[in-house]
This record gives structure tokens, C-alpha cells and sequence, in this order.
């Protein structure tokens, strides 16, 4: 569903999955969409899927930036719905986890390690024991300008 439609603002997306998961018991879902040519991230939570912007800048004593997450089960109770639109400088990295994983994960490990193995090292070591557990990470290596 998401594949297909590629360049779709992550508002539509969750709406368009939302009802095509009404006949199941639905799903949390968090989306992101990077736009490479102004250096923006847009993302969006539904449920308890956690989004974290960790800075790749040249400094590391930046915050991260948490996605706001909305309560809620994509496919049977659908919040309002707004995404949140941040401005991306190479080396961001974004991590998307479910909440089968612990957050207590050590960020410079993560921002050190290629994408994989920073999710990898993350399941590993973090995944709870009685949960499913799923992590995604992806790094910003600039615009395409």
C-alpha cells in the first residue's frame, strides 16, 4: 500500500492504510517522509510506535527531537491527525522503534554505527523478552541539491 504511492504526504498515507485495515484489529503506525531537495523531515505517530531525531551536525550536544505520537489504532479509532515537519542537516539520524524495545539505548553507539548495525545492536540488547520488537533507522546524508 505505502509502496505504491511513494510521493503521498504521510497524512493521506495513514488515512488510506487506516481504511484498509478497518476489517482487522489495526495497527500503531508511525511514518516518516524525507524531502531530499529542502532538507525536511515529515513524520506522524498513531499508536506506540516511538520516532526519535537524533543530530548528526558536527556537535552531539544537541537534543533529539521526539515525533509526537497520537493516541490511537490506525484501521479502528483514527485521532486528528498532524504531521510535524523538521529540517534535516547531513548525518540526522532517525530511529523508529516499537514498544518492544526498552529505550535506555546508549545514542552515540547509534550514531556511530552504520544504519544496520545500530539496529541490530539496539535488537539485541534492548528487545523485550514477552513483545514483538522492531526497529528502524535511517541516516540523512544531506540534500540533493
Amino acid at each position: 500500500m505505502l509502496e505504491s504511492q511513494p510521493g503521498e504526504n504521510v497524512i493521506a498515507l495513514i488515512r488510506a492504510c487506516h481504511e484498509k485495515l478497518k476489517p482487522t484489529r489495526g495497527v500503531a503506525m508511525s511514518l516518516g517522509s524525507f524531502d531530499f531537495k529542502d532538507g525536511l523531515l515529515t513524520w506522524l505517530g498513531v499508536g506506540n510506535v516511538r520516532g526519535i531525531l537524533l543530530p548528526g551536525g558536527g556537535t552531539w550536544s544537541d537534543k533529539e527531537d521526539s515525533l509526537l505520537q497520537r493516541p490511537g489504532v490506525v484501521g479502528s479509532h483514527l485521532p486528528r491527525l498532524q504531521a510535524a515537519v523538521v529540517p534535516l542537516t547531513a548525518g540526522d539520524t532517525v530511529v523508529f522503534s516499537t514498544d518492544g524495545i526498552e529505550d535506555g539505548y546508549d545514542r552515540a553507539s547509534v550514531r556511530g554505527l552504520p544504519p544496520q548495525r545500530a539496529a541490530d545492536l539496539i535488537l539485541a540488547r534492548h528487545a523485550k523478552r514477552n513483545d514483538d520488537a522492531l526497529v528502524l533507522i535511517a541516516r540523512y546524508r544531506g540534500n540533493a541539491r
